[in-house]
């Protein structure tokens, strides 16, 4: 009993030595006793914080590129997805989906997963936003993303320099 009470007159000392003698008013950066004796507390929120930072942070450069879904570009079941989704028969580019090239999923060693919704910037204004990943490119393809279009809509994209970022799921 005697160390507790030591140890709370040691830190109101200490409290009282850190604080200035005149001040109008409170500083922003004060903060209680609780939270001077609870610092886990504060270090937990930080740390989340930053590992949300983290996340967000990480940015590759690829090159874009557009695909329908017939099989000259795709296997023999053009409407099937990698990760078994179905694409629907009257499906367009405001479908936001995509292929990544297999270095960029996790299966084959890469950072992102099916399913995993990814922030895209850098083919156009009409194309850039935030894209679900449903599928996978050929293997001869390194550092690459397939954005998802119908043919009626006539893009024809190659574009080097665009940037992904991965969208936390909280």
């Amino acid at each position: 009993m005697n160390n507790v009470k030591l140890l709370a007159d040691l830190l109101i000392a200490a409290a009282a030595l850190t604080t200035p003698l005149f001040r109008s008013a409170p500083a922003a950066e004060a903060k209680g006793l609780k939270e001077f004796l609870i610092p886990h507390r504060t270090m937990l929120r930080h740390v989340a914080k930053a590992k949300k930072l983290a996340t967000h942070a990480l940015t590759y450069t690829v090159t874009a590129t557009a695909y329908q879904a017939v099989p000259g570009q795709t296997d023999s079941e053009p409407f099937i997805t990698a990760d078994n989704s179905r694409i629907k028969p009257h499906y367009g580019s405001k479908k936001r989906w995509m292929a990544l090239s297999r270095d960029l999923l996790k299966p084959w060693g890469g950072p992102f997963n099916f399913g995993d919704k990814v922030r895209v910037r850098g083919i156009s204004p009409k194309l850039d936003g935030v894209y679900t990943i449903h599928d996978t490119m050929n293997r001869r393809h390194h550092h690459c993303m397939d954005v998802l279009t119908h043919p009626s809509e006539k893009y024809d994209i190659f574009q080097p320099g665009v940037k992904i970022q991965p969208i936390a799921m909280l």
